[in-house]
């Protein structure tokens, strides 16, 4: 894909929609029941840039004359999109909101919201849910009651959508 992305025959806008349409739709496989920590996170927002940088290309500097990468700052404002983080936050509330209508005695239900016995070196499932709640401003309330009100769950997944990260 990396000489597909950066070739000159395409033109920016189709190479986005390959983007979207291929690239996407396999990071996000399975992204609602991840468990992401801050450093891949990372990594996932660095994967995006290095993809945005080979299709947006370099850019030439008017003052100095030479060519330049864009900085992210330029590449969130030439991407009219949110960003990878931002998506998959987005999908694992919105499957919170399933998993909250779902009974106790499911599985997904004890999977995800369960407390595994033993040491646990990586965030939780729910403990992500409780963070992205606090982003939004909803982080010491009960989010399974929170998800049961389904306008108002709606309404936070959408903020929380469009919310920006740097």
């Amino acid at each position: 894909m990396q000489n597909l992305l950066s070739s000159r025959l395409l033109s920016k806008n189709l190479k986005i929609r390959i983007y979207r349409t291929i690239i996407l739709p396999v990071i996000f496989c399975g992204c609602e029941t991840w468990s992401l920590t801050l450093r891949e996170e990372r990594k996932l927002k660095l994967f995006e840039n290095m993809v945005l940088r080979r299709i947006f290309g370099p850019r030439r500097d008017e003052v100095m004359g030479e060519w330049r990468r864009l900085h992210n700052e330029e590449l969130n404002d030439m991407y009219f999109a949110p960003n990878i983080v931002r998506v998959i936050k987005s999908r694992r509330m919105r499957w919170a909101g399933h998993v909250s209508h779902m009974g106790e005695e499911r599985g997904g239900y004890r999977v995800l919201v369960g407390k595994p016995e033993g040491k646990r070196p990586r965030r939780r499932w729910v403990d992500n849910i409780r963070l992205d709640l606090q982003e939004v401003g909803y982080g010491y309330m009960d989010w399974i009651g929170l998800a049961r009100d389904r306008d108002r769950w709606w309404m936070l997944v959408s903020a929380l959508m469009n919310l920006w990260v740097p």
